[in-house]
């Protein structure tokens, strides 16, 4: 079954993104398909190490009372 997926993302992005998808002969939800599935894979994570300032990153907001709910409501009005 497929669902439709909204993304918001800076024009010159797209621009890029559908550039992209012309000369590789495949649609953007394609790429976008290829890409989610190339994230799924357990040789994602072998192949793509995490970046330095990625690893630096991780665990920071363990102990943290961030309110998942809070983030999400912060989002919606930000993007209205």
């Amino acid at each position: 079954m497929q669902t439709k997926l909204t993304l918001r993302l800076e024009d010159h992005l797209i621009e890029q993104a559908k550039q992209y998808a012309v000369a590789a002969g495949k649609s953007l939800s394609q790429l976008v398909a290829d890409y989610f599935k190339m994230l799924a894979s357990e040789n994602c994570v072998t192949t793509h190490p995490a970046t330095p300032i990625t690893q630096s990153l991780r665990g920071l907001l363990k102990d943290s009372t961030v309110d998942e709910n809070d983030y999400r409501k912060h989002l919606e009005e930000k993007h209205r």
